[in-house]
C-alpha cells in the first residue's frame, strides 16, 4: 500500500514535528517544503527548481512518502490528492489559534537565542518579533493565518474532500499510533 501523506497547517502548529514523528514510526522518507521553497539569504528559490526537487523527491520514493508544508500557490497541483503523484492523505493540524501562538513565541525564541540554523544558512532573528509586518514577524503571520487557513481547509472539508483534521494534541498522538509501524505491514 503506497502511503503518501502531506502535512498543512498554519506556521507554527507543529507540521514539520509531526512529519518527523510520521516518517520515524513508519520509515517513510520526509521532505520539508520550507527547505524547498527558501534558498539562501531568505530569498524564494526559483520555482522550477523548486519545483523540480520536489518531482525528484517523489520520484525517488514511490512507494510512499510525507512532507510538511502548506506552499499550495507555489505548489500549484503538484502534490494534489487526485494527481499522479499527488498525496493520497491530507493531514490538516488545525490547533486553537492561542496554542499555536505559543508554540510559535516559544519556537522563534527558542531558535533566536541558540542562532539555529533553518534552511541554507537561514536564521530567524529576535529582532523581527518587533516588526508589525506579517510577512517578517512569523509570529503575527502565524495570528493573522490561522482563520484564513482554517476558512479554507473547512471549505475544502465541506466541498467533500477527505481530510484528517486534528485539532489536539491526543488526536495527534492516536492518529500517530493508528499508522503502520516500521517494518509493520497492515491487513488490506
Amino acid at each position: 500500500m503506497s502511503r503518501r501523506i502531506r502535512v498543512v497547517g498554519v506556521s507554527g502548529s507543529g507540521k514539520s514535528v509531526l512529519a518527523a514523528r510520521v516518517a520515524e514510526r513508519t520509515g517513510l522518507a520526509r521532505l520539508e517544503l520550507d527547505a524547498v521553497f527558501w534558498d539562501a539569504g531568505w530569498r524564494m528559490r526559483d520555482l522550477d527548481e523548486a519545483r523540480g526537487l520536489v518531482r525528484r523527491f517523489v520520484a525517488d520514493y514511490p512507494d510512499g512518502w510525507v512532507v510538511d508544508g502548506n506552499w499550495t500557490t507555489r505548489l500549484g497541483e503538484l502534490l494534489d490528492v487526485g494527481m499522479p503523484d499527488g498525496a493520497d492523505t491530507v493531514v490538516w493540524l488545525d490547533l486553537p489559534r492561542t496554542r499555536v501562538l505559543r508554540q510559535v513565541v516559544a519556537r522563534t525564541v527558542r531558535r533566536g537565542l541558540r542562532h539555529e540554523e533553518l534552511w541554507h544558512g537561514n536564521r530567524e532573528r529576535l529582532g523581527n518579533l518587533l516588526r508589525r509586518d506579517p510577512e517578517r514577524n512569523i509570529v503575527r503571520w502565524a495570528w493573522t493565518n490561522h482563520p484564513v487557513i482554517r476558512a479554507r481547509m473547512l471549505a475544502r472539508i465541506a466541498a467533500g474532500e477527505d481530510i484528517v483534521r486534528l485539532c489536539t494534541r491526543a488526536d495527534v498522538d492516536a492518529w500517530i499510533a493508528s499508522l503502520p509501524a516500521r517494518g509493520r505491514s497492515v491487513d488490506p
